[in-house]
């Protein structure tokens, strides 16, 4: 950056780095694809709990790790020992993933990526993830979740793309009923369409390639298996 003062330098990599996208590692499964890799390249990581094995299985180093710690194998506590931690109570009103959340966002996060939140165990958690993902996008965040295998995207009013290889599922579940949907470049799509609540008409699709959304009204979020080719 010649011509550019230090203090101006200094100003420059403050705002990346308060840009720069976080990545929250939390308990449930996670296979690194190629696809994960390069959806993860530049953030910055912390960890929740238990989710800090995925650390060691993408090699990087979280900024934070915290949690009550009632999930994290002892081997983790010596393997990343220079990792800062923040140990809380079990009788916490807030679950590990969302106090990792908060610390994201008072770091600056403006985008979070949610690694290891689909599927596992415990239902309850999974489900509350989804309900977050749709909170977090409300307040303006750019998020989605993944497990390597498996992708989630709300999908609020407005239109949005979604970069999914030809042939691959996904479906949409609808927190409302929705109104005004329109799905383009898929092999099933809609119009305008007006899915009642707990409708399965858009369990099941299959894209050919990017797909196109478009939403009057309604909260919802797009599950999509990048890797699954079943319905080509």
């Amino acid at each position: 950056m010649p011509g550019l003062s230090l203090q101006s330098r200094f100003a420059l990599w403050a705002s990346a780095m308060s840009q720069s996208p976080f990545t929250i590692l939390l308990g449930g499964p996670l296979t690194l694809t190629k696809r994960l890799a390069a959806q993860l390249a530049g953030s910055r990581f912390i960890a929740a709990d238990g989710g800090m094995r995925h650390a060691r299985t993408l090699g990087v180093v979280p900024d934070l790790w915290v949690g009550d710690f009632d999930s994290t194998d002892e081997s983790l506590f010596l393997e990343f020992a220079e990792v800062q931690r923040e140990k809380y109570p079990a009788e916490k009103n807030a679950t590990d993933g969302e106090i990792a959340v908060e610390a994201a966002l008072s770091r600056g996060a403006t985008s979070l990526i949610f690694a290891g939140a689909l599927g596992g165990t415990r239902s309850d958690h999974a489900f509350l993830h989804l309900l977050r993902l749709a909170a977090l996008a409300e307040q303006g965040l750019a998020v989605f979740m993944t497990s390597g295998e498996e992708e989630a995207y709300p999908l609020r009013p407005g239109s949005r793309e979604i970069d999914l290889p030809k042939g691959s599922l996904f479906s949409i579940l609808g927190f409302t009923e929705l109104s005004g949907l329109t799905i383009e470049n898929a092999r099933y799509p809609l119009d305008g369409f007006h899915l009642p609540f707990g409708s399965s008409r858009t369990i099941s699709n299959v894209a050919e390639g990017p797909v196109r959304f478009s939403l009057k009204s309604g909260r919802a979020v797009v599950l999509a298996r990048p890797y699954d080719l079943s319905g080509a």
